[in-house]
């Protein structure tokens, strides 16, 4: 499966109460669940106004079929090349 970051406008996100993000969380769950294993949800960075989405999926229609179904946008979905981080600079 693919990498894809997804970027998902969310008005107030970051000041959502905790119980808003489980049943946020709790949603996008029973969606994941409904798709199958075509797509998986790896975890979520929460700012002010957006949230910024790590999902594994075969492709970009699965993702925005779980956005239309959960009612989440995906803003803006940005597949994954490369991965780098500290260590790149010293592999030869």
């Amino acid at each position: 499966m693919k990498k894809y970051i997804i970027e998902r406008d969310l008005p107030a996100i970051g000041s959502a109460e905790r119980q808003a993000l489980r049943e946020a969380a709790q949603k996008s769950n029973a969606v994941l669940k409904q798709l199958g294993p075509d797509i998986q949800w790896v975890e979520s960075y929460v700012a002010g106004d957006k949230t910024f989405c790590v999902y594994l999926a075969q492709n970009e229609e699965i993702i925005r079929e779980h956005s239309r179904i959960s009612g989440f946008p995906a803003t803006k979905i940005t597949e994954v090349r490369r991965m780098i981080d500290p260590t790149t600079a010293t592999e030869a």
